[in-house]
């Protein structure tokens, strides 16, 4: 029986659709390798968005101000996924201050902005991973939004 389990299990991840299309497997491999770096990630001083704010990285920067920037995602996991980044050097979500509730807002306002630009009429998915359990692989605080397909539920 426990063999027979094992079959469908494989079975099943081979062949899963999100109505009717097909979920590549590179894909589920891609997410996995995101929670993998997520065990390992700790905060530093320094990350890749810090040196792509300071344009050591180059980046295209779809929106930027005062307080953030947004980019396409470079391992993007919808036809439209990009990020949004306050310039402001907040680790993670649950590390942000009762003083950072103005720019926390910001965020997702101009996600609904950037979003309306890439023309996400239908709708959007926006994620924040915080920790380990989260799956972090960042430690700069990052709201990922997702659109142009149906999304599935649940997320996690």
């Amino acid at each position: 029986m426990r063999l027979l389990s094992n079959f469908v299990v494989i079975f099943a991840y081979k062949h899963l659709t999100i109505g009717n299309l097909p979920i590549c497997s590179a894909s589920l491999r891609k997410m996995a390798t995101e929670v993998e770096k997520a065990q390992t990630a700790v905060p530093k001083d320094d990350t890749i968005f810090g040196k792509i704010l300071r344009k050591e990285i180059p980046c295209n920067f779809i929106y930027e101000d005062s307080q953030c920037v947004a980019f396409d995602d470079k391992n993007a996991q919808a036809p439209v996924h990009f990020l949004v980044i306050p310039r402001k050097p907040i680790p993670q979500l649950s590390k942000a201050q009762d003083e950072d509730e103005l720019l926390l807002g910001h965020l997702m306002n101009v996600a609904r902005k950037v979003a309306k630009q890439k023309g996400l009429t239908n709708g959007f998915r926006i994620v924040i991973n915080d920790g380990k359990h989260g799956a972090q692989s960042v430690y700069h605080l990052h709201l990922h939004i997702l659109g142009g397909r149906q999304m599935r539920w649940p997320p996690g």
